[in-house]
């Protein structure tokens, strides 16, 4: 997105990113699980924030309705509404990775666009893109606010899985099946990743 005021100069900062890095001792990351409601996303994003913290890694996370009692408070659930949410949430990410940070996002983030559009503003590897794969009847059971119930009797509009479209990554770095396999199960499968990640960051940076 292209700024409106042409008297707006990016102004570098002293202390870079790879400073950061190297003070924290891991690679920055964008963890994005992406599902629909009731897949496990957020469940699945602390879970994983906890294992990462044991291991003395700074994390942050960004929770879908969290977000929205905030930052993306005007916004609704419309296409339009859904695409400047999720470019908010990419911009904040960006910042997050800046900062030497591993950040965890949870949103259902739906449409495949809006997605690659968050991995456009990454740097190259920074971007893991987490699938929770859950059915729709199973995710429909976990319907603990009781969301899915009200859509099928039309009172929310827009509802992915329902009313407006869920579109399934093409090539995520991840798929996790959170219809079936424990919380422990997959959280440890993300760990895996990014410790693999981690540690080649370290090996390069040792390198030099």
């Amino acid at each position: 997105m292209s700024i409106k005021s042409s008297n707006t100069v990016w102004h570098p900062t002293v202390i870079t990113r790879q400073d950061r890095e190297n003070l924290n001792g891991h690679q920055s990351l964008i963890l994005w699980f992406t599902g629909l409601s009731g897949s496990g996303k957020s469940t699945m994003m602390h879970a994983v924030e906890e294992l990462l913290h044991q291991k003395g890694m700074r994390t942050f996370t960004l929770d879908g309705d969290n977000v929205r009692h905030g930052l993306c408070a005007d916004l609704g659930f419309s296409e339009k509404d859904r695409q400047e949410n999720i470019r908010r949430i990419g911009e904040v990410t960006k910042l997050c990775t800046e900062a030497g940070l591993i950040v965890l996002a949870a949103f259902i983030s739906p449409f495949i666009r809006d997605r690659q559009r968050v991995r456009n503003l990454a740097s190259p590897g920074d971007f893991l893109e987490i699938y929770c794969r859950c059915s729709l009847d199973v995710c429909e059971t976990r319907d603990t606010k009781g969301l899915y119930r009200r859509a099928r009797a039309g009172e929310i509009k827009d509802f992915t899985g329902i009313s407006s479209p869920y579109e399934e990554p093409v090539q995520p770095e991840l798929i996790l099946e959170t219809g079936v396999a424990s919380i422990a199960q997959c959280a440890q499968q993300v760990v895996d990743m990014v410790m693999q990640r981690a540690l080649l960051y370290q090996s390069e940076s040792f390198d030099k």
